[in-house]
């Protein structure tokens, strides 16, 4: 009876012993593959507000807010890399006397994977997606009755594959993509008829009726440089500079679109943050828009500059 009680006692101690090697190895594999990703969440609120009470020189109340929301997930592994940005940022304007005007509008995905030989180099080996469009309609205002964007009208998305120079130290990065397909999206018909953003037009027989829909895409493989650095300019002012260059091969190789951003943010304390920042753009497809004879209708001119600066004070709250 003792010899049979005994190995009872062996047998448990056996398999209790190995479902705890078996746990702490499950548990340590975790923790290493755990241990490769970095993860980032912030939500950030900026206001402006003039108020005048008697103000001899003049001038209207207004107050403005946006709201951005930046999430970021990073795999380093060795040799390998994948990071990943989701971003989105909206803001509004309400000025006296005037109706509530949209200020920001942006949601952006970003997804870079990326190989390299050694565990030395600084060479990357790299495929690069990129989507971005708007949550809600835009207006020439004061006309609010005809959007000229709309969600998905348009939308961007960028695919290619290239080299990626990376030097985590520095946090600079600078992407080159001979191979990188740009797909312009205009899934508002009104707009696609109207040839909004580069798409086929659609076309019409000499009464005006339409004969053939306008496209709702547009597809062009090009060139793709981009380049990021952030850097600590001096204590609590951290710079963020962004550059994207494209150019297509089958459309006017040559012309070259630009989308650059030069952001900076004043730390104060944990939870408040001032920014300042400015976007430049340009892209041949995107047309101006102007109403020059007064007549109510938007008239569709040339291709022009876009500048947005911006400075605000707000709360900030990473997670």
């Amino acid at each position: 009876m003792r010899i049979k009680l005994l190995l009872a006692i062996l047998i448990l101690t056996s398999f209790t012993s190995k479902a705890s090697i078996s746990r702490d190895s499950i548990a340590k594999n975790i923790d290493s593959i755990s241990s490769h990703w970095e993860n980032k969440n912030n939500v950030k609120l900026i206001f402006t507000q003039n108020s005048f009470i008697h103000w001899s020189a003049g001038g209207n109340n207004s107050i403005s807010g946006i709201l951005n929301v930046l999430f970021v997930r990073n795999y380093n592994n060795k040799r390998l890399a994948w990071n990943n940005e989701l971003k989105g940022s909206y803001g509004l304007n309400k000025e006296e006397k005037r109706e509530l005007r949209k200020t920001e509008d942006l949601v952006e995905l970003n997804s870079t994977f990326g190989y390299r030989k050694s565990d030395e180099s600084n060479w990357y080996y790299s495929a690069k997606f990129n989507f971005r469009t708007q949550f809600t309609n835009g207006y020439k205002y004061p006309n609010t009755e005809k959007p000229i964007s709309k969600f998905f009208a348009p939308a961007y998305l960028f695919l290619g594959v290239g080299s990626e120079y990376s030097l985590k130290e520095h946090q600079l990065k600078i992407y080159l993509s001979p191979i990188t397909n740009k797909t312009t999206f205009v899934y508002n018909q009104s707009l696609a008829n109207e040839g909004a953003f580069g798409v086929d037009p659609a076309v019409y027989d000499e009464f005006g009726n339409i004969i053939t829909e306008g496209k709702n895409a547009k597809i062009e493989f090009g060139t793709l440089v981009t380049g990021e650095w952030e850097t600590e300019v001096m204590k609590n002012i951290k710079m963020a500079n962004r550059l994207t260059l494209y150019s297509d091969y089958l459309h006017n190789y040559g012309n070259i679109d630009v989308n650059w951003e030069l952001n900076f943010d004043l730390t104060i304390n944990k939870y408040v943050t001032a920014n300042v920042g400015s976007h430049i753009r340009f892209d041949d497809d995107i047309k101006y828009k102007e109403d020059i004879n007064n007549d109510g209708e938007l008239e569709t001119l040339g291709a022009k500059i876009q500048i947005k600066q911006l400075l605000g004070v707000g709360f900030s709250y990473s997670f």
